[in-house]
């Protein structure tokens, strides 16, 4: 049985990928130059905008959003200014701004690609058929596999971070937007439908907003998952808590790994319970 496994000829799937990937690096090569320099040039401006931000204030400012965004509870907004502070006291500022850059353009990109592909999924039965393999083709593959493209693509640096972070964060949003609309009561839609109502007042005005509630836990999703890219990214040049981390790994470095780690963990945690906080005040 192996020998006629053995028998037959490999497949040239490697070699029909790298022909294809030099086809795309060829052809677009103008038009990967021109968004590697733009987003290179955007994600700068931010960063050293929220730097030029002096740290106090800026900490201020997540408190006061965390105060109200959960209801003028003390506990989140008390979490923001210990964690936030503890990052500025590691000397890790700049590199915590670096990651928020990076976290807002990928989770900003996802978004605004991944709430219109759930509408047309939940509105066709083919877009779904087509895109469900497409979506667990992209949540099953191992995060460091999308570095590959991003840097044949974009070289080194933080856009193929962006490039690769969007890819590995898309598909919650996707799939919660998708569920959200399909979950909306039949009988609110036959409602829209014996009113008159065309199919886009019917999507923004009883789809969408029913389904908000859904959509932002996919948003919450998607936004963790461009954050989990953070370290998988520095090791193509993005900039970052990743970075020390991936530095403090390569240097056997315990004590500073763990500070950046931690840092990323509070990062990781005031963004979720504002994502879910905005949620749920919405909801």
């Amino acid at each position: 049985m192996n020998q006629f496994l053995d028998n037959i000829p490999t497949l040239p799937v490697s070699d029909a990928v790298e022909y294809v990937m030099e086809i795309l690096t060829d052809s677009l090569a103008s038009l990967f130059d021109f968004v590697q320099k733009w987003g290179q040039n955007s994600m700068d401006s931010i960063t050293d905008m929220l730097l030029a931000i002096p740290a106090i204030i800026f900490i201020l400012i997540v408190a006061i959003i965390a105060f109200f965004a959960s209801k003028k509870k003390f506990g989140l907004a008390i979490f923001s200014i210990v964690g936030l502070y503890f990052i500025y006291n590691q000397g890790l500022w700049d590199e915590l701004m670096n990651t928020i850059t990076l976290v807002l353009f990928a989770s900003v990109i996802a978004i605004i690609i991944g709430i219109p592909l759930g509408i047309l999924m939940s509105k066709s039965s083919i877009a779904e058929a087509i895109l469900k393999p497409v979506l667990d083709f992209m949540q099953t593959m191992p995060g460091f596999v999308y570095l590959i493209p991003a840097v044949a693509f974009f070289g080194i640096g933080v856009v193929p971070g962006v490039f690769a972070s969007v890819i590995f964060a898309l598909p919650p949003t996707v799939r919660f937007t998708n569920l959200g609309i399909k979950q909306v009561p039949r009988e609110l839609v036959e409602a829209a439908d014996s009113y008159g109502s065309t199919g886009r007042q019917k999507l923004f005005k009883v789809e969408l907003p029913l389904a908000k509630s859904t959509i932002m836990a996919g948003v919450n999703q998607t936004v963790l998952l461009s954050l989990s890219m953070v370290v998988i990214a520095s090791m193509i040049g993005a900039p970052g808590l990743g970075r020390e981390v991936l530095s403090a790994l390569q240097r056997a470095q315990v004590g500073n790994g763990f500070v950046a780690g931690l840092s990323l963990v509070i990062l990781a945690i005031i963004i979720d319970r504002l994502t879910q906080s905005f949620n749920k005040k919405q909801g």
